[in-house]
């Protein structure tokens, strides 16, 4: 079974007038790529939401936005009126001795000033931290739930591209026979224009004509193409994310194609090559999302 590394995941619930809602996204990523966006409150157990993440996500780039809707559950904020009064007071003296004197604008920054205004900070509440949790968990399920889906997708989309590049190798087999003759009269042809058909040796002819034969010989390159394409298929029915393990048997596939090419030495041949490459490239570009 595959996954995507795209996924994405939602869920909320409510705690005392406080609504809880936690967002999960995931793109792809080489590794384990961990972004949280939370209020300060629950930085404390980023750790533990961390550790709960690696052990059911695995790879990719993962955003977690955990936002609180407090409604009138607003908390209570001070205002230090003797501090301001103080840094109203040094502005002041400032303001005068460079004379520039404007009381709006020593007050506007003096009540922006440190400790002007004092939140009580709230200790967070174990019934709470329940419910955070399971909400997170459940953002998390449902965004696992989502690659799921995508990877059956891209299964199938593997499956059929396979099935191509197997049918392009097989229709490779009835231009063989073709190709060695048109070679043979091509290099023929050549030794009559060059020496003249009465000076070629026959005998020696065909002895270069099997060395050379069996340096383009493509069989092998066929049989280990064809075993790529079973490994492939094969792999990706009984391993558990195997996004890895795929790219490195494209890599194999690749090279047999490619090596298929050099050696065709035949339009025909050639323009199955071309064919295959695509339909491989277009496989790499999605193993790309593959856990």
């Amino acid at each position: 079974m595959i996954k995507s590394m795209t996924g994405y995941g939602k869920a909320s619930t409510d705690f005392f007038g406080k609504k809880i809602t936690v967002e999960a996204k995931s793109i792809n990523s080489k590794q384990l790529d961990l972004n949280f966006k939370m209020p300060f409150l629950y930085k404390e157990k980023e750790l533990d939401l961390r550790n709960e993440i690696s052990r059911v996500l695995d790879r990719g780039k993962i955003e977690m936005i955990l936002t609180i809707d407090a409604g009138d559950n607003i908390r209570a904020a001070t205002i230090n009126k003797e501090l301001v009064k103080q840094y109203c007071k040094q502005l002041k003296d400032i303001a005068n001795e460079i004379e520039q004197v404007n009381f709006e604008t020593i007050f506007t920054i003096a009540t922006r000033l440190p400790d002007v205004v004092k939140t009580d900070a709230p200790e967070l509440d174990k019934d709470e931290w329940e419910n955070v949790l399971t909400v997170f968990t459940k953002a998390i399920k449902q965004l696992d739930e989502t690659r799921i889906k995508e990877g059956k997708i891209l299964e199938q989309d593997f499956i059929q591209r396979i099935k191509l590049i197997e049918n392009f190798l097989n229709a490779v087999s009835p231009f063989e026979e073709k190709r060695i003759e048109n070679i043979r009269s091509r290099i023929n042809q050549n030794l009559e224009d060059a020496v003249g058909k009465d000076k070629i040796d026959m005998n020696r002819f065909e002895q270069e004509l099997i060395y050379y034969l069996e340096k383009i010989d493509i069989t092998e390159e066929k049989v280990r193409l064809a075993n790529h394409l079973n490994y492939f298929i094969e792999t990706l029915n009984k391993e558990d994310l195997p996004g890895k393990k795929l790219s490195f048997i494209t890599q194999e596939i690749g090279r047999e194609i490619n090596t298929l090419g050099s050696k065709a030495n035949d339009v025909d041949i050639q323009k199955l090559v071309i064919r295959m490459k695509d339909e491989l490239e277009k496989i790499k570009e999605q193993l790309m999302n593959v856990l």
